[in-house]
Protein backbone atom coordinates (compact mmCIF):
# COMPACT_ATOMS: atom_id res chain seq x y z
CA UNK A 1 0.00 0.00 0.00
CA UNK A 2 1.03 3.61 -0.37
CA UNK A 3 0.85 6.62 1.89
CA UNK A 4 0.80 10.23 0.81
CA UNK A 5 1.28 13.26 3.01
CA UNK A 6 -0.33 16.57 2.08
CA UNK A 7 -1.39 19.89 3.54
CA UNK A 8 1.92 21.60 4.11
CA UNK A 9 2.47 25.27 3.50
CA UNK A 10 3.74 28.54 4.88
CA UNK A 11 2.41 29.71 8.23
CA UNK A 12 3.43 32.45 10.64
CA UNK A 13 4.80 31.64 14.09
CA UNK A 14 1.94 30.95 16.46
CA UNK A 15 -0.28 29.81 13.62
CA UNK A 16 -1.88 26.48 12.85
CA UNK A 17 -1.74 23.97 10.05
CA UNK A 18 -3.10 20.49 9.48
CA UNK A 19 -1.24 17.88 7.49
CA UNK A 20 -2.90 14.68 6.36
CA UNK A 21 -1.75 11.18 5.50
CA UNK A 22 -3.88 9.36 2.96
CA UNK A 23 -3.65 5.67 2.18
CA UNK A 24 -4.39 3.65 -0.90
CA UNK A 25 -4.79 -0.09 -0.63
CA UNK A 26 -5.25 -0.42 3.11
CA UNK A 27 -7.66 0.54 5.87
CA UNK A 28 -5.80 2.83 8.24
CA UNK A 29 -7.35 1.11 11.25
CA UNK A 30 -4.80 -1.67 10.99
CA UNK A 31 -1.26 -0.32 11.06
CA UNK A 32 0.24 2.23 13.39
CA UNK A 33 0.89 5.45 11.48
CA UNK A 34 3.76 7.64 12.46
CA UNK A 35 4.61 11.21 11.54
CA UNK A 36 8.24 12.15 11.15
CA UNK A 37 9.91 15.36 10.08
CA UNK A 38 13.24 16.32 8.65
CA UNK A 39 14.57 19.84 8.81
CA UNK A 40 17.32 21.02 6.46
CA UNK A 41 20.66 19.66 7.56
CA UNK A 42 19.16 17.56 10.34
CA UNK A 43 18.28 13.92 10.84
CA UNK A 44 14.75 12.68 10.49
CA UNK A 45 12.86 13.05 13.76
CA UNK A 46 9.88 11.13 15.10
CA UNK A 47 6.97 13.47 15.87
CA UNK A 48 3.87 11.45 16.68
CA UNK A 49 2.05 8.20 16.05
CA UNK A 50 -1.39 6.69 16.29
CA UNK A 51 -2.45 3.06 16.58
CA UNK A 52 -6.21 3.12 16.07
CA UNK A 53 -6.79 -0.53 16.99
CA UNK A 54 -5.40 0.10 20.46
CA UNK A 55 -6.68 3.68 20.68
CA UNK A 56 -3.09 4.77 21.26
CA UNK A 57 -1.45 8.08 20.48
CA UNK A 58 2.09 9.20 21.23
CA UNK A 59 3.91 12.52 20.91
CA UNK A 60 7.47 13.72 20.99
CA UNK A 61 8.21 16.05 23.90
CA UNK A 62 8.90 18.88 21.46
CA UNK A 63 5.31 18.85 20.13
CA UNK A 64 3.23 17.50 23.02
CA UNK A 65 0.43 19.90 23.87
CA UNK A 66 0.69 21.66 20.51
CA UNK A 67 0.12 18.86 18.00
CA UNK A 68 -2.80 16.43 17.87
CA UNK A 69 -2.90 13.25 15.81
CA UNK A 70 -6.24 11.78 14.83
CA UNK A 71 -8.01 9.35 12.54
CA UNK A 72 -10.58 10.54 9.99
CA UNK A 73 -12.70 7.49 9.28
CA UNK A 74 -14.74 9.12 6.54
CA UNK A 75 -11.69 10.03 4.50
CA UNK A 76 -9.43 7.15 5.64
CA UNK A 77 -6.71 9.59 6.62
CA UNK A 78 -4.50 10.26 9.61
CA UNK A 79 -4.32 13.96 10.41
CA UNK A 80 -1.76 15.93 12.37
CA UNK A 81 -3.19 19.19 13.65
CA UNK A 82 -0.34 21.54 14.46
CA UNK A 83 -1.02 24.57 16.64
CA UNK A 84 1.22 27.23 18.15
CA UNK A 85 3.75 26.56 15.44
CA UNK A 86 7.33 27.66 15.93
CA UNK A 87 10.08 28.33 13.40
CA UNK A 88 11.82 25.17 14.63
CA UNK A 89 8.83 23.15 13.41
CA UNK A 90 9.89 23.95 9.86
CA UNK A 91 10.59 20.66 8.10
CA UNK A 92 9.38 18.19 5.53
CA UNK A 93 6.75 16.06 7.25
CA UNK A 94 6.39 12.38 6.33
CA UNK A 95 3.98 9.65 7.32
CA UNK A 96 4.78 5.94 7.40
CA UNK A 97 3.31 2.68 8.68
CA UNK A 98 4.48 0.20 11.31
CA UNK A 99 3.23 -2.64 13.47
CA UNK A 100 3.18 -0.46 16.57
CA UNK A 101 4.01 3.07 17.70
CA UNK A 102 7.79 2.87 17.41
CA UNK A 103 10.09 5.85 17.62
CA UNK A 104 12.73 4.54 15.22
CA UNK A 105 12.22 5.28 11.55
CA UNK A 106 13.82 2.01 10.40
CA UNK A 107 10.82 0.14 11.86
CA UNK A 108 8.45 1.94 9.52
CA UNK A 109 7.55 1.11 5.93
CA UNK A 110 5.47 2.53 3.10
CA UNK A 111 6.93 5.98 3.38
CA UNK A 112 5.07 8.52 1.34
CA UNK A 113 6.38 11.68 -0.21
CA UNK A 114 6.62 14.37 2.38
CA UNK A 115 4.94 17.72 2.63
CA UNK A 116 6.85 20.89 3.45
CA UNK A 117 5.82 22.96 6.45
CA UNK A 118 7.48 26.36 6.75
CA UNK A 119 6.96 28.47 9.85
CA UNK A 120 8.19 31.96 9.21
CA UNK A 121 7.13 35.57 9.49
Amino acid sequence: FQLQASGGGLVQPGGSLRVSCAASGINLDYPAIGWFRQAPGKEREWVSCIFPRLNTTRYADSVRGRFTISRDYAKNTINLQMNSLKPEDTAVYYCAAAGACYHHDYLYTSWGQGTLVTVSS
